[in-house]
């Protein structure tokens, strides 16, 4: 048996997981063999309902509105979901296999022969959001960064190479060096969905029963792990894993002192000011008040502009993101972002293409849906990188009045 199958007899449950790289023909003909050749009573997939119901909808970017994405609070999420596709994409299209096309096979082999299917992976909009929730700011920066990076730098992968992501000991290496990076975005992408992934496999599966269970290789021995927990526990009477699914769909609450950070720049900023008139006069504060425009404006509109936003969108983000950092409610970007959606509105067209569009960066420049969400991010990246100088030229004003 390869490595990247594991075969599991517990509590007269005999489930056969297959590891598969995501993007591998060799994965898609595993599959379908196996399912045809054992003919199991049901067949498990490291599928949610959302992203099965995305690859059997061809109009799903048609429904994308991303000016409410905007509005909601919700354009890193969006971002970190293109940039996601983006890579799965770019590496299928190598290789000629479309991501989770696997999964897909699976089900439709299962529906072919009257078998029973489960989608067992946790909503990938869930996870991004406690991934995100569990993030500081330097580690969102990072997270984006690693993302993007691996979405549009254009090294190549052979197929042979992709094949090698099933092998066990390349698999610890990337894990090792994904908890060093950012170990809070390794637990939440891997460890709780590891145990997901297993809860909605044992629920699926009965005494009696025999199943398969597709899922990435990367989540094989964690699966294993807590499928033998349940099968103790179910031994001892202790068994509740259905249970421990609700934890792992809520999003963390925001502590108290995630709250207070966000204060702390406006107060500080706005103390300075005061102490400006108080120690010397009205003049010293607008000056104050006229570097922070000038900072902070500059540099979201110097965003605005690498992100080749419309004229309106730069001025709206030089106007705005002075008082949008001082409002830790909005964050800079928004208005830009909904002034270019506004006069350069997405058309039916770039609903269209964006799934080619997001493989190239003149792909991201040329299509009007992350035109505006490249607008969002740079002018927000602006803005932040702004603050300190900015925070620095007013306090220097200070010390030298």
């Amino acid at each position: 048996m390869s490595s990247n199958n594991i075969r599991l007899n517990l509590g007269g449950r005999d489930i056969h997981l297959i590891g598969t790289a995501h993007i591998s023909r060799e994965s898609i003909e595993e599959v379908t063999d196996a399912i045809r050749e054992e003919r199991p009573d049901m067949v498990c997939v490291e599928l949610d309902e959302g992203r099965y119901s995305s690859i059997n909808q061809q109009d799903i970017w048609e429904k994308l509105n991303v000016s409410k994405v905007l509005r909601e609070g919700k354009g890193f999420l969006l971002i970190a979901n293109i940039a996601m596709a983006s890579f799965q994409r770019r590496l299928g299209n190598e290789i000629g296999v479309k991501p989770g096309e696997e999964m897909i096979a699976a089900i439709n082999t299962a529906k072919e022969m009257g078998i029973g299917f489960s989608l067992c992976d946790r909503e990938v909009q869930v996870t991004l959001r406690r991934a995100w929730a569990r993030c500081g700011l330097w580690s969102k920066c990072k997270l984006l960064a690693a993302l993007f990076s691996s979405a549009f730098v254009g090294e190549k992968l052979s197929a042979d190479e992709i094949e090698n992501l099933k092998k066990s000991n390349e698999l610890d290496n990337m894990m090792k060096e994904l908890a060093n990076y950012l170990p809070a975005v390794k637990e939440t992408l891997i460890d709780e969905r590891d145990r997901y992934l297993a809860t909605k496999i044992w629920a699926a599966t009965g005494k009696n029963t025999n199943a398969i269970a597709v899922v990435g290789a990367g989540h094989l021995q964690g699966i294993q792990v807590w499928l033998e927990k349940f099968a103790k526990d179910e031994v001892a009477g202790t068994l509740i894993p259905i249970e421990g699914l609700a934890e792992l769909e809520i999003i963390p609450p925001k502590t108290l002192l995630s709250k207070c950070v966000k204060w702390v720049i406006p107060v500080l900023i706005l103390s300075l000011v005061v102490a400006g008139f108080f120690r010397a006069d009205a003049a010293l504060s607008l000056e104050m008040l006229r570097r922070w425009v000038l900072w902070n404006g500059g540099f979201a509109a110097i965003g605005s502009i690498l992100a080749q936003g419309h004229p309106l969108a730069i001025l709206i983000a030089f106007l705005g993101a002075p008082f949008t950092t001082l409002n830790p409610f909005i964050s800079a970007g928004i208005f830009a972002g909904l002034v270019q959606a506004t006069v350069r509105k997405p058309r039916v067209s770039d609903a269209e293409t964006i799934s080619t569009d997001i493989a190239s960066l003149r792909g991201i420049y040329r299509n009007r849906i992350t035109k505006v969400l490249l607008v969002f991010f740079l002018a927000n990246l602006g803005s932040s990188l702004a603050t300190l100088p900015a925070f620095l030229s007013i306090a220097g004003l200070l010390v030298s009045g």
